[in-house]
């Protein structure tokens, strides 16, 4: 096992020492909040998928920070399973070995998207394999771990057994390609069933636990059908590649146990008490395909361990390619590296965050993608903060008049996003953007400086004032726009910030 890359991966929420929470000037405690990403699979680079969900919860995160709370923003690679394994394989290297080559990729999205997370975990992490091994400890020691032979189906594209009932004409739907695995072993299993109760009435007692609606209503259906034991381990000299069951050196955890308590152990769980304490529970956001896991598996692990469920799980969609999931058979998968090249690392987040909403499968091909950049951001906003600028130019003591003045981030706007609704928040802020194009088509700045310098100097003084205010409003979306505004703003001048895409 290596050590951690991070010196310690806890580090940013470590810095509280003496209280629960740091205090403000005024002596009033600073709220804390927490959000995490699912753990990407390192059998592959990071896909579209992966950085929808990053860049969503990175607005969530800057939002929070904006708002003045202390934040953990947490993500990281998952790092165990049969599929590592075989990947290592094929390529004649050690499973760390390629598991520390490919959490690169998911590291460096830090740098390509602006993606401000706080702790960056790997579950090969020797403090997160501690922290595995004690929860496990927790979960026997309260009667919820027993070893029993069993027989099932399993799909190694998903890391998960298949019921008749999940699948399709005898294949997985998510891996039609991947022939089914018959594992037929004595496993240790988790006690699933015995939390149904526990699980209907969190959901009951917490009509916002899970979002959008419609995924809070599919996992009640879920646990109402009936739970059954999951296994959770697998026999080492079959798949040796996992944490070590705690007294049993034949056995590794299998992978959805080890990686589901990143979300704690990042937090430094059990021995960073305070840490722990202060940022946990917290918001963990996921695709649809891991309802099942984070709102059902997990919250039951975590209540036999002795710890509170999470706060809110959210739950977005699957990206579209013209009405078909993205598959490379097809030949429609958009990769990120593609998008950044094409839009750069703001306009990228721009269309991902304006596709849709979480209860959307955002459609996305990259003609559509390049139409709606060149409509929003290259002829709008990009154009109004091109005008404003040099319409600027002609005011007297220009510097004087656009001075900084204290800014708030917009309550309605805020709102959005407390809703999770980032398309709709970007809407708003592109409306205010529209808004200022039309109020400089309706006074026509560039007559009033040639017949009513004073009305000229007032025109001005709005637009610069709503350039500003616009500024911080894009922040949590467009951070590398954002702060070329404000530049802007104090130097007077700028490049043009987003160049329109020809077809080609």
């Amino acid at each position: 096992m290596i050590k951690s890359l991070n010196k310690p991966y806890y580090s940013q929420a470590k810095r509280v020492e003496n209280d629960s929470f740091p205090e403000r000037a005024s002596g009033q405690k600073v709220p804390a909040f927490y959000i995490t990403t699912t753990l990407p699979y390192v059998n592959g680079k990071p896909h579209i998928g992966h950085i929808l969900e990053f860049v969503q919860a990175d607005v969530i995160a800057r939002v929070k920070r904006l708002s003045g709370e202390d934040v953990v923003f947490n993500t990281g690679t998952d790092e165990h399973g049969q599929k590592i394994l075989e990947k290592a394989k094929e390529e004649g290297i050690t499973p760390q070995a390629y598991c520390d080559r490919m959490a690169k990729h998911f590291r460096d999205v830090k740098n390509s998207l602006d993606i401000s997370y706080t702790h960056f975990i790997r579950t090969t992490d020797e403090n997160h394999i501690r922290a595995a091994q004690e929860f496990w400890k927790r979960c026997l020691a309260g009667g919820d771990i027993y070893k029993k032979a069993y027989e099932t189906k399993y799909c190694v594209g998903c890391e998960l057994e298949k019921t008749d009932s999940d699948l399709d004409h005898g294949v997985c739907p998510d891996h039609p390609k991947m022939t089914l695995q018959s594992i037929k072993e004595e496993n240790y299993f988790f006690r699933f069933s015995k939390y149904e109760k526990a699980l209907l009435d969190l959901y009951d007692e917490h009509p916002d636990f899970v979002v959008p609606k419609n995924r809070l209503v599919e996992i009640r259906n879920f646990v109402t059908r009936g739970l059954q034991d999951f296994s959770v381990s697998r026999l080492r000299e079959k798949m040796p590649w996992g944490i070590p069951v705690p007294g049993d050196d034949e056995h590794v955890m299998y992978v959805w146990f080890d990686a589901l308590v990143n979300y704690i152990s990042t937090l430094g769980w059990p021995n960073e008490k305070e840490c722990f304490e202060k940022f946990w529970p917290g918001v963990q956001i996921a695709g649809k395909d891991n309802l099942r896991q984070q709102s059902a598996m997990w919250q039951a692990m975590l209540l036999s361990a002795g710890l509170s469920p999470s706060r809110q799980i959210l739950i977005h969609g699957h990206i579209l390619s013209a009405g078909q999931k993205m598959s490379k058979s097809l030949g429609n998968v958009i990769s990120p590296d593609e998008l950044i090249e094409k839009f750069g690392k703001d306009g990228t987040r721009y269309v991902l965050l304006s596709a849709g909403n979480l209860e959307h499968d955002p459609d996305m091909t990259m003609e559509r993608l390049t139409e709606k950049y060149n409509a929003d951001l290259a002829n709008g906003l990009g154009n109004l903060i091109s005008r404003v600028l040099k319409l600027s130019e002609k005011m007297e003591k220009r510097k004087e008049k656009s001075k900084a003045e204290e800014r708030v981030f917009p309550e309605a706007l805020r709102k959005i996003i407390e809703e999770y609704r980032f398309a709709d928040g970007l809407g708003w802020v592109m409306e205010q953007a529209r808004a200022a194009n039309k109020y400089i088509d309706e006074t026509k700045p560039w007559e009033l400086v040639k017949t009513d310098e004073e009305k000229f100097n007032r025109v001005m003084t709005k637009l610069l004032s709503d350039l500003s205010a616009l500024s911080f409003s894009l922040e949590p979306f467009l951070p590398e726009t954002s702060k070329k505004i404000t530049h802007a703003l104090q130097d007077g001048k700028i490049e043009p910030l987003f160049q329109r895409i020809h077809k080609k």
